[in-house]
């Protein structure tokens, strides 16, 4: 057999198996000194579904035969980040069918130097027919597919097909050396035989492995450049080699067909050539009860709503009501995320939110505390009178500025995509209430105009900055949402100035610092409600029902999230602020107000099954400290309310979750005289 044919037949499994390129052992027995070695390449593994692959990859390489048979074609890389076989690389033990093989070609491709690289390389002898023989296998019974590379990932799909580019020289290869044991081998093909493809980037990536698919393409590429390159070669042991692969060959055509048709379907049909849609959808099932009565200050004109803050009577006090349980509730709420990348490290992201919820727990809440305690997230609406809105929640522009800087910039970012993040308090598989899946003291705005930095600062640090202007969908121009208004304008109040620093010295521990200064617009002469904090909702006055001036606030806020087995984690967030107090009325003496919030919890990752979160969360949201006198409502009879969440994410498929959660509100309002509030919510969820 002459030079090339050795090459050609010996070359995919010994020179790219060298380089780590190998799918699996190939492990074959011949009956016969006459088959060709096309019965070793016959024996590898069929790849043609992912279940074989993956159980190709996990079971150990085949055992050799003892009777009057030559060994197998044992290859296998067995090296994961330099661990494992003598040479650190890999271990491979040859038997060759025909003793006409082992040739001059075969001697110098296995050369003293490539010896020396392939330190633990056995090479069985051939032996006349009829004599036993027998080389010890190669004990792979361990190695399974993460084990030996996480690119594996690419080839247990039948359908990965590699993007290549043509090469005229080994030299264009950038990650082939010619210390590589194969290197003369690769240049043969590449320079000689002109049948030897690269990567787009001019890379080889010899540790990567090959499907059997790609072997064909290979295969298929060599027999098409025979003609012009051996006009003698042995065409019948060619042809054989068709013969074997001709059902891979043919399905590899079709799958090239096929995608090619797939293409251009998307092409005339393709929503955006630059943007991909995605989308969340929850449904929401909610109900809250109570044994009695619950005391709420709200403004005794408008008892029933909670946008307008309480009076104070003939005593000082703010006005109270008394509010009944309500009736559940069945509402949706939905995100649609359009993001948009012009170079691939940009983006530009849009995102639309549309809700019809107004939760049952609202119906028992002071004045400026709608949305807060008793409230899952998802059960919030996009509401005017009862006409839902589709709204613009979110639109910015990311991009990098040098390698250690990303910068986002627009005129509505989300405040809590870039801090107070938190794995088990994240509402989508976490903790899901207002209270509880953020700091209660942070943030005076969701939703701002302006910039946000993120430094990486190297040794597992990272600090964010930004400056943000008031610009909330659910808040409407002109009377909110200051930055868009050129009465108040984008550096007039209400905006912040937030500041994050974090350390993870682990995948398993997040350390986050937060501080945040804010300049709070009074609206109707009162500081709070939904652009209060670090006022925690509620409104305050000048004690006295007189209106307030600009306010200034602080808020350090200090999270930590702690994965300690893998079963279960530990969480916790402590914030303070404080709340400046300017009347209007200069005979009134100002002051602060100031406030701190606690939280608790264990995470239970992959609860009852892979992907699954169960939390339980213990919330103090509001302990005052001091200025009690200047709250309209918020303060209560004095007491403290504290909060209890259990939450339990249950994924049914990539796609669809369930997610029961429950809250109890003790001293709701602030109020010791209340009774114990429940809510229940059930949650389906959908994300595609």
């Amino acid at each position: 057999m002459n030079r090339f044919i050795w090459l050609l037949l010996t070359t995919p499994w010994v020179a790219l198996s060298a380089l780590g390129m190998a799918d699996g052992a190939i492990a074959a027995s011949h009956p016969s000194s006459s088959e060709p070695l096309v019965q070793a390449v016959k024996s590898a593994p069929d790849l043609e579904s992912p279940q074989s692959a993956n159980a190709s990859r996990s079971a150990s390489v085949a055992e050799v035969s003892d009777a009057g048979a030559a060994p197998a074609v044992l290859s296998e890389r067995v090296a994961r980040d330099g661990a494992a076989t003598p040479a650190g690389e890999m271990a491979q033990a040859l038997t060759l069918a025909e003793a006409d093989v082992v040739s001059s070609d075969a001697t110098r491709l296995l050369s003293e130097a490539d010896a020396e690289s392939l330190e633990g390389l056995t090479i069985a002898p051939v032996r006349p027919e009829g004599e036993s023989t027998r080389t010890e296998p190669l004990s792979l019974s361990t190695i399974t597919l993460d084990s030996i590379d996480p690119q594996l990932a690419e080839v247990s799909d039948p359908t990965f097909r590699p993007l290549l580019g043509q090469v005229t020289s080994v030299t264009q290869l950038s990650d082939v050396q010619p210390t590589d044991w194969a290197y003369e081998a690769l240049r043969l093909l590449v320079e000689e035989y002109d049948c030897l493809e690269g990567y787009p980037d001019g890379t080889f990536r010899g540790d990567r492995p090959m499907t059997r698919y790609e072997f064909a393409a290979g295969l298929a590429a060599c027999l098409d450049a025979l003609p012009q390159t051996e006009p003698g070669l042995d065409l019948l042991a060619l042809e054989q080699l068709q013969t074997e692969f001709s059902d891979e060959l043919a399905l590899l055509r079709s799958r090239v067909d096929l995608l090619e048709d797939q293409v251009a379907t998307l092409n005339a049909q393709q929503f955006s050539t630059t943007t991909v849609l995605q989308a969340n959808v929850w449904f929401n099932l909610t109900q809250a009860f109570t044994s009695g009565p619950v005391l709420a200050e709200r403004n005794l004109a408008t008892p029933g709503g909670t946008i307008f803050a309480p009076t104070r009577d003939a005593n000082n006090v703010p006005t109270i009501v008394e509010r009944s349980s309500p009736q559940a509730t069945l509402s949706v709420y939905a995100n649609f995320n359009f993001n948009t990348s012009f170079t691939g490290r940009d983006a530009l992201v849009a995102q639309l939110a549309f809700g019809t919820g107004n939760s049952p727990a609202n119906e028992l809440v002071s004045s400026g505390f709608f949305n807060s305690w008793g409230v899952p997230f998802t059960d919030q609406g996009s509401l005017i009178g009862n006409a839902p809105r589709v709204l613009v929640r979110e639109l910015f522009y990311s991009f990098p500025v040098g390698n250690n800087l990303q910068l986002d910039v627009g005129p509505r970012l989300n405040v809590y995509r870039y801090f107070d993040g938190n794995r088990y308090t994240f509402f989508q598989t976490g903790a899901s209430s207002f209270n509880a899946s953020g700091s209660t003291l942070f943030s005076t705005i969701d939703r701002g105009a302006g910039a946000v930095a993120r430094v990486g600062l190297g040794s597992n640090f990272n600090l964010a900055l930004a400056y943000l202007a008031e610009s909330t969908e659910f808040l409407d121009a002109p009377f909110f949402n200051t930055a868009e208004n050129p009465n108040d304008g984008f550096f007039g109040p209400t905006n912040m100035l937030i500041g994050q620093l974090s350390y993870s010295p682990d995948p398993n521990l997040n350390l986050r610092l937060l501080y945040a200064y804010s300049n709070i617009k009074p609206y109707n002469g009162f500081i709070g409600g939904a652009v209060g904090e670090p006022l925690p909702y509620g409104f305050a006055d000048d004690g006295f029902g007189g209106n307030l001036n600009t306010a200034s606030a602080n808020t350090i806020l200090a999270n930590f999230d702690w994965t300690f087995a893998d079963w279960v984690g530990l969480f916790g967030r402590y914030s303070y602020g404080d709340v400046n107090i300017d009347p209007v009325d200069a005979a009134r003496a100002g002051g602060n107000v100031r406030v701190q919030s606690f939280q608790v919890g264990l995470g239970f990752p992959d609860l009852g099954k892979p992907g699954a979160l169960g939390v339980v969360s213990f919330l103090i949201p509001h302990d005052y400290l001091g200025g009690r006198e200047f709250l309209l409502s918020g303060g209560g009879d004095g007491g403290t309310q504290y909060e209890l969440e259990v939450s339990y994410r249950y994924p049914v498929n990539a796609n669809v979750s369930l997610v029961p959660a429950f809250y109890a509100i003790w001293n709701a309002n602030n109020f010791e005289s209340n009774p114990t509030v429940y809510v229940g919510n059930m949650r389906l969820q959908f994300g595609f």
